[in-house]
């Protein structure tokens, strides 16, 4: 079963940071090598959904013209408005899967989020995700991999329901998997380009 938005509201009620984002080095190299593992050096429009305190979401604000992102918690969505990321961040309160944006976007990023869905959540949000991607766009999932008992998933489950939905659909680009987390990144073909040779080099005009 999904978590109910009560957690999350608990989680924020007891910490203004519940997961150290801003203070640990874990955090920070993570975040690096996230936004390291984006193929394209800009993105039109993103969605970013659970957010939290938008950390991340403004190192994604950088690299993006248009970004949505969003979060179950006020509390959390209110901490990340004084990030002054630009009139190009949009910050909503939204829940998943019911509240999953209409259009597509050219990035998606699923960070640290999905393992906190039931198995049938889980399954419509990957599948959403995937369907959001626009044609050279990118899906980017990255997700803790040690057992947390409240989660009702798994950092493996989850990244395999993303494959698993991504499979005939996306090109896999970026695998990186450490002993902490998991981050896999898929990309759509750009209308007429050959999956085969879907790379960062090969969009370079490098091979």
């Amino acid at each position: 079963m999904t978590l109910p938005s009560d957690y999350f509201h608990g989680l924020y009620a007891a910490s203004a940071d519940p997961w150290g984002f801003t203070d640990r080095w874990y955090e920070e190299r993570k975040r690096a090598l996230t936004l390291a593992a984006l193929p394209e050096r800009r993105y039109a429009t993103a969605f970013e959904p659970g957010c939290s305190i938008g950390v991340l979401t403004e190192g994604l604000a950088a690299r993006c013209d248009d970004l949505l992102a969003s979060d179950v918690s006020p509390a959390a969505l209110a901490a990340a408005t004084t990030r002054h990321m630009g009139v190009h961040v949009r910050l909503e309160q939204r829940s998943l899967p019911q509240d999953w944006p209409d259009g597509r976007f050219d990035l998606v990023v699923l960070s640290e989020l999905l393992y906190y869905l039931g198995d049938d959540d889980l399954r419509t949000v990957a599948t959403r995700a995937v369907e959001a991607v626009a044609p050279g766009g990118t899906l980017l999932s990255i997700h803790w991999l040690h057992p947390v008992g409240d989660y009702p998933q798994t950092g493996d489950a989850v990244q395999q329901a993303v494959a698993d939905a991504a499979r005939g659909h996306l090109v896999p680009s970026v695998r990186h998997v450490e002993a902490d987390f998991d981050l896999a990144v898929h990309v759509r073909a750009r209308p007429g380009e050959d999956p085969r040779k879907v790379s960062v080099a090969g969009r370079d005009g490098l091979c």
